[in-house]
Formats: C-alpha cells, sequence, structure tokens
C-alpha cells in the first residue's frame, strides 16, 4: 500500500486527523471487529485521547461525503476513530490473534 493511498483515508473530525477503525483494519489486512477487539485488549497501550467515537450526526455527516461508501453503507454502528499521529500509528501497532 502506497502513502498516497494512505494519506486519503486520514479524515478532519473534531479538528483531529483520523484513521477510521475499517480503513485501518484493511490497511493491516484484518478484519475491523479483530482490530478493534485488540485496541480494546491492549488499551493500556494507547495514550487516554488516542480514539473517540463518532456520533450518529458525525457518521452520516461522513458518510455522505463519500462517493462510494468503502463499507457499503452497511454498518450502522459507531465508528471507531483512530487519530493519526504517526508516532502513535508506529509505536502502538496491535496484532490479531
Amino acid at each position: 500500500m502506497n502513502l498516497e493511498h494512505i494519506q486519503r483515508k486520514i479524515y478532519e473530525i473534531r479538528g483531529f486527523k483520523v484513521i477510521l477503525d475499517f480503513d485501518l483494519a484493511y490497511m493491516y489486512e484484518v478484519e475491523t471487529r479483530i482490530l478493534n477487539q485488540a485496541v480494546k485488549r491492549n488499551i493500556k497501550r494507547f495514550p487516554p485521547d488516542f480514539m473517540f467515537q463518532l456520533t450518529d450526526q458525525e457518521l452520516k455527516n461522513l458518510m455522505s461525503q463519500f462517493v462510494t461508501s468503502s463499507w457499503g453503507g452497511k454498518n450502522k454502528c459507531k465508528q471507531l476513530n483512530l487519530k493519526s499521529n504517526e508516532n502513535s500509528l508506529k509505536s502502538n501497532k496491535t496484532t490479531s490473534p
């Protein structure tokens, strides 16, 4: 995966640059639920402000920005958003079981 592709997956929400959980899962080649489970299992490895969930309105606004929804518009759950901080992403890789 090239840098340009990754950069296109970074969105600004609430003034933060974030990568959505399903995009990060795709980059790591794991299912979104597996990524979220790994993050929850290793929550102490992440700073308290490392992630947040979208509100229903934020999810609706974000979905409307996609010409072609990368999740097919089927996911009605709030997305886990990981703040895009290069140091955090490099040092806090999670592994799937």
